[in-house]
């Protein structure tokens, strides 16, 4: 139970990989508020941690939505110890072809939404008569296609990498107030995009060959590092990439 007693909140908490990540936070005994447009099945995960799992509209492109998010948290548990921003959308396209549609909803989904989720979460971090504890963790997820150029990818890529170093630039104003702040990079993992990936025979075994350990990861695998960046056995890592991909970017 090494999160036993400490509230995280989780954007995109719902479903894919912000799911697994909350489901791996209960498991160590976390209050988690799952924040997201839809709520999806979240209530059969609440009916399993009766008290322990809270479901929160919130779009984190919404600085008034994500102010509100972060309200609910402290009044339903007094504070919040760990953000996870995990909410994200990929709009595929060629740069020739990529509308600024799609590139505006990309950067402010996958970037904005993290800057407005890791500025507001800050003051209940860091209230005043808050138990010291081991103090505040945020865990921004990247993606391995961050340093990694993919064709039709621009959007996707470039609001990762900016996350990146959004995490480092963090990480530094943020430590005199003991907070961490790291980066989750996940690479092919089967569940959403990853299990797309993989149903696609062809386009597969392109991929797989750049994989060291032959497989798409498993959602609880991501869950379990970002138990770790979460509870005390980080506690001296911060301003880093974790990086969750199979050996990817050593393949050959």
């Amino acid at each position: 139970m090494r999160l036993e007693g400490r509230t995280a909140v989780i954007t995109g908490g719902t479903r894919g990989l912000g799911r697994a990540i909350a489901e791996a936070f209960l498991a160590e005994g976390a209050s988690v508020v799952a924040a997201a447009r839809n709520p999806y099945d979240i209530k059969e995960l609440a009916d399993d941690h009766e008290g322990r799992l809270l479901y929160q509209y919130t779009d984190v492109t919404d600085e008034r939505s994500v102010e509100e998010l972060m309200t609910a948290a402290c009044e339903a548990y007094g504070g919040v110890d760990i953000l996870v921003n995990n909410a994200g959308v990929s709009r595929d396209g060629k740069i020739a072809r990529l509308s600024v549609a799609d590139w505006n909803t990309t950067l402010a989904t996958n970037l904005t939404g993290v800057f407005l989720c890791t500025r507001a979460v800050i003051g209940p971090m860091t209230t005043p008569g808050k138990p010291a504890g081991p103090g505040g963790r945020i865990i921004n997820v990247s993606s391995c296609v961050a340093g990694r150029a993919a064709v039709g990818a621009g959007a996707y890529s470039a609001s990762k990498a900016a996350v990146e170093m959004f995490t480092r630039t963090s990480a530094v104003e943020l430590a005199p107030k003991n907070i961490r702040v790291n980066c989750l990079s996940p690479g092919y993992i089967d569940e959403g995009m990853g299990k797309e990936l993989a149903a696609n025979e062809r386009a597969w075994e392109s991929y797989r060959g750049r994989l060291l350990s032959d497989r798409l990861g498993r959602p609880e695998e991501v869950g379990a590092a970002a138990v770790f960046l979460a509870g005390g056995e980080s506690s001296y890592v911060n301003g880093t990439v974790v990086e969750v991909n199979g050996g990817l970017l050593w393949a050959a």
